[in-house]
């Protein structure tokens, strides 16, 4: 009898964003939520960082010397402004087409990024560690939480970050993640997201304490119709970030 290799990768899921690929990078195509949720995300990460390595956020490259994980980068819509800021960024995606369009639009950009089309088993296999990791709506999407969970948290180095942003399992998340923003306003195509993978707080702060790591802060995200954007928030009833914290 052959054994099971247990892994991370949900194929359809791969096979979904795969399709979408060359629409990464349009402001008004399928990835617009994104696009619009990138300066929250973005000045959340930077801020948490430099406080974390008592930084100056004010800095031309305030992350200058730090090694990144942006793991599942997509087509890299994080990764490129993380290089901007100074840091040395490993975006890693199982998806092929959306890390041969991120790397395109990267060498168009004139900025070296080290893009890898890689599941994150693969990266911990290897022995990769970095200061900070990214696991941006990333969770939500895998076949195997705890096993992806524990492959990424292996890679943060000793005082490093993890950050994780993902979907709360509660009927609200449902109506404006899937009715909403799926079926009814069409941001996203129908079936980007399977309410049974989203998680409460209180399951994924159980799963990085397995892994060995604090959660240290955590924020909810929340959608203002009027003015067409997103804000940090204290509801983390929808959409939340955590950041957790390798202490030794």
């Amino acid at each position: 009898m052959v054994k099971a290799v247990r892994t991370t990768i949900d194929k359809t899921e791969i096979e979904r964003f795969s399709r979408m690929a060359a629409e990464w990078w349009d402001p008004r195509g399928k990835f617009r939520p994104l696009h619009k949720f990138n300066p929250t995300r973005l000045t959340y990460i930077k801020e948490r960082i430099c406080r974390a390595f008592d930084r100056n956020p004010l800095e031309v490259k305030p992350l200058e010397g730090f090694r990144i994980l942006d793991i599942g980068c997509g087509g890299g819509l994080l990764c490129e402004p993380l290089v901007r800021l100074g840091g040395c960024v490993v975006g890693a995606d199982a998806s092929a087409a959306n890390i041969e369009i991120a790397r395109i639009h990267a060498d168009e950009s004139g900025l070296e990024i080290d893009y890898r089309a890689a599941t994150a088993e693969v990266l911990a296999e290897a022995g990769e560690k970095f200061d900070v990791i990214l696991n941006m709506e990333v969770v939500e999407h895998v076949a195997d939480t705890g096993f992806f969970m524990a492959a990424v948290a292996s890679m943060v180095k000793p005082g490093g970050l993890m950050f994780v942003a993902t979907l709360n399992r509660t009927w609200k998340a449902w109506g404006l993640a899937i009715v909403g923003a799926e079926r009814i306003l069409r941001w996203l195509p129908k079936g980007t997201h399977d309410y049974e993978k989203f998680l409460r707080p209180e399951e994924l702060k159980k799963e990085l304490e397995i892994s060995g790591l604090a959660v240290i802060d955590e924020v909810g995200v929340t959608y203002n119709p009027l003015r067409d954007s997103w804000n940090c928030s204290a509801d983390m009833s929808v959409n939340y970030m955590m950041l957790a914290r390798r202490l030794k």
